[in-house]
């Protein structure tokens, strides 16, 4: 992993996990996680630990970029990287982030492909997209990555598993103010749909997801948590440590998402 110079500014931009400021109307954006955070880092040792995934040679996409830690990480082992977010919050902190640390094969661009893939004008040898199928107007969009996609390239993605105890996005609850219940996203769909801030997914779901729009799934995994939302103390040095080690996890209940690597369907 490459050691970055990072801004102050570049870190826990939002103090709230849900903040107000990231949603229109109805619409919950998603914050962003942090370079530090180590779900960013456990999803890019998965995307190495894929042979053939990155390359000096290839093109990578970036969708839903957020604050660009994952293009940032990537970049060294990319040829070029693009990363696009419906919203251009971050893009002054990206572009003070890429001078600060020389990096020039990387640019951000503000897209809404739900809307209009115009301004992108070609395809991508690599897609990722991570934590971001969740909030699509419509899940079904995820067809749109296929047409940025080259005919021999791979897509890794990640979205929130429905099994893990506390609603990772949070939700509107009425008399709850406090939006991270515990075991609130094991509700049926059409209950937590109606409540949450944005769609939460089983392996299942996900996988029927992406084969239904034109995608063959080469892996799937569930991806364990992180605990960033905890404090660093004791308590989460033990957990990091002895029950939350890997970067991956058997058990539904011990992960935070589900990670995909997928290619076209010939």
């Amino acid at each position: 992993m490459f050691t970055f110079d990072i801004p102050k500014n570049q870190v826990m931009q939002y103090k709230e996990r849900v903040p107000d400021e990231l949603f229109t109307g109805e619409h919950y954006l998603g914050r962003p996680a942090d370079i530090t955070d180590k779900i960013v880092t456990r999803r890019i040792d998965l995307i190495e630990q894929y042979p053939g995934f990155t390359g000096k040679e290839y093109t990578h996409l970036d969708i839903g970029c957020g604050n660009g830690a994952s293009m940032f990480l990537l970049s060294q082992k990319m040829k070029s990287c693009l990363g696009i977010d419906i919203v251009n919050d971050y893009e002054q902190d990206i572009n003070d982030f890429l001078k600060k640390n020389n990096i020039s094969n990387c640019r951000f661009q503000c897209v809404d492909i739900e809307k209009d893939i115009s301004p992108l004008p070609q395809q991508f040898d690599r897609i990722t997209s991570f934590e971001v199928i969740e909030h699509l107007h419509d899940e079904n969009s995820v067809s749109i990555y296929r047409q940025l996609l080259k005919d021999d390239g791979l897509m890794a993605i990640s979205v929130p598993n429905k099994w893990w105890i506390f609603e990772t996005h949070g939700a509107k609850l009425p008399l709850l103010p406090w939006n991270r219940v515990p075991f609130f996203s094991w509700l049926p769909r059409f209950l937590h749909e109606r409540w949450a801030n944005a769609r939460i997914y089983t392996k299942e779901r996900i996988i029927q997801l992406i084969e239904r729009n034109g995608f063959e799934v080469l892996h799937s995994s569930y991806i364990t948590a992180p605990l960033d939302v905890l404090k660093e103390g004791k308590l989460k040095r033990f957990l990091v440590t002895y029950f939350f080690k890997n970067d991956t996890t058997n058990i539904p209940f011990k992960s935070t998402a589900i990670f995909v690597i997928a290619a076209k369907r010939k």
